[in-house]
């Protein structure tokens, strides 16, 4: 059976799953059957922009954005298969995590945005972590929510109920107000055994919202319902078929799964949802993902406690930089390959570039560090991208290259150091996002850094509107399987991975180049302090 009929099958018998994510700079969709075979794609572009001196995106772009991506996969697949959309079995909406969106009673919109890049919570985030004993980053929901109360904004008098941005999409394509638990988890601490917000910990921030002058604000009332994955939340409504397809085609009655953040996706991208393993996600910002076999014994300001979107227990660790500075150098030198006449793509001169980073010694006296913006973990309120070596040093390619690799790692190390020193044991991590698409190079420097074997998979750059459609498939088959279970037998089963195992002489030497690196960051601040 061809292509085309298999995909024919799977429409008619609503076997299909449409996974949507609203990332930082790009909002994706994506058709899966049920096995989580990528039938169609298609994507949108967007930036964040300063608002009051606060990121965002304005909300009519969400409603556009969401609008031109179906639109873009609808069109693949008639390319591709000769049929029009019409039917999908599963939705599920993604977005990157935390951030606040703050509603009235009408459901309308009270201020902008406010995205997860925002660091203006300090105050808040620190007084919730105290009176709490858990650790409240400053891009969390409840972060936000509290410094608008210790700012006496205005709009806080109106505030009826907050949400994530993907949990918006998910109510205005379904009705329903929930978040998946992972997503949830970046919102409100979640408590493990009962699977939803902690009681205790409510009650305790209701007090301190009612002491700063909000005592209107009950979060049970006021946070989105929590379900874990697998638990149906709702279907897609014929005005949230209307928001998605302008032409009419697509038919409500889809079953929903809960919306997830984008850490929850990337774990299931991976298949890391088991304890002892886990992911990273390099992208704009990395971040890596260890589900844990037990909660950690005391609160770490660089590590967030999450959850999968199965609900179990997940240390985060998450620097707000990630590859954008390697990317940058990439195109400059793809700039100087057009000069001279070359046509390489893209991806032909990131490989170049890489092809020698793995060479040892070659980065000797020579630091790179990538922060655009400010970084929590290392202790830089905002960021300065720079390159640094020593008089000493040998500037080559490789050297170069090397120093920005392993640069763009070194803040996600020092958060993990934390866990090793908690005792936490690592079987494996599974790494995705573009920078992995050049073989065995960020692989390797990564597992060095890790101090543990770093898997990448056939699924790596996929991304997370894939896995929101695998989360979505999850929901549809109604299986009894636990979802770790359910992934390894229907998704999984039979896929190709590739395994690097640092040596014991690969994270000594990082052990040893990091410290320098942490030495270095003094260069950084006096950068922020007289660089304007």
């Amino acid at each position: 059976m061809g292509q085309t009929e298999n995909f024919a099958d799977a429409i008619r018998g609503g076997q299909t799953a449409l996974g949507i994510e609203l990332g930082s700079t790009r909002i994706k969709a994506c058709l899966t059957d049920h096995t989580g075979t990528t039938l169609a794609s298609g994507g949108y572009e967007w930036e964040n922009s300063l608002v009051d001196g606060l990121w965002s995106y304005p909300i009519e772009q969400v409603h556009e954005g969401l609008r031109a991506a179906y639109a873009d996969l609808a069109a693949n697949v008639t390319a591709a298969h000769g049929m029009t959309l019409e039917k999908v079995g599963a939705i599920g909406v993604s977005a990157m995590m935390h951030g606040y969106l703050a509603f009235d009673a009408q459901g309308d919109l009270l201020v902008p945005f406010r995205t997860w890049r925002n660091v203006n919570t300090e105050r808040a985030a620190a007084k919730l972590s105290g009176e709490l004993d858990f650790n409240i980053p400053l891009r969390w929901s409840v972060a936000h929510l509290f410094e608008a109360v210790l700012g006496r904004e205005e709009h806080v008098a109106s505030i009826s109920h907050i949400n994530t941005l993907a949990g918006y999409v998910h109510e205005k394509l379904t009705g329903e107000r929930v978040l998946g638990v992972g997503d949830a988890s970046g919102v409100f601490p979640i408590d493990p055994a009962t699977g939803t917000y902690d009681a205790a910990r409510l009650a305790k921030t209701d007090a301190l919202l009612a002491e700063a002058g909000a005592p209107h604000l009950t979060l049970a009332n006021v946070l989105p319902v929590v379900k874990r994955a697998g638990e149906s939340a709702g279907v897609l409504t014929e005005a949230g078929a209307a928001l998605l397809d302008t032409t009419g085609s697509l038919q409500a009655g889809a079953i929903a799964a809960a919306p997830e953040g984008d850490a929850g996706t990337g774990m299931v991208a991976t298949n890391a949802v088991l304890p002892r393993t886990g992911n990273v996600s390099a992208g704009t910002s990395f971040f890596s993902m260890v589900v844990l076999e037990k909660p950690l014994t005391t609160r770490h300001e660089e590590i967030d406690i999450v959850t999968t979107p199965a609900g179990d227990l997940v240390a985060m660790v998450h620097c707000n930089n990630g590859a954008s500075e390697l990317g940058a150098w990439a195109g400059v030198f793809r700039e100087f390959a057009v000069a001279l006449g070359s046509s390489a793509s893209a991806d032909d001169v990131f490989g170049a570039l890489l092809s020698g980073a793995l060479t040892p010694g070659a980065d000797d006296g020579i630091l790179a560090y990538n922060h655009l913006s400010g970084e929590p973990i290392a202790g830089l309120p905002e960021g300065r991208p720079l390159i640094v070596r020593t008089p000493s040093s040998t500037l080559s390619l490789a050297g170069l290259m090397r120093a920005q690799v392993r640069g763009s790692f070194a803040t996600l190390s020092l958060g993990m150091r934390a866990l090793a020193d908690e005792g936490v044991q690592i079987d494996e991590m599974h790494a995705h996002g573009g920078v992995f698409r050049t073989a065995g190079v960020a692989q390797r420097l990564l597992a060095a850094a890790l101090g543990a074997p770093v898997v990448v998979g056939e699924t790596a750059s996929e991304g997370g509107a894939w896995g929101m459609a695998v989360l979505a498939a999850y929901t549809l088959s109604a299986s009894d399987q636990p979802l770790h279970a359910w992934l390894d037998e229907t998704i999984f089963a039979g896929s190709e991975t590739s395994r690097v195992t640092p040596t014991a002489d690969d994270i000594a030497d990082h052990a040893a180049y990091l410290d320098r690196w942490a030495d270095g960051l003094a260069i950084e601040r006096t950068a922020v302090a007289t660089t304007r």
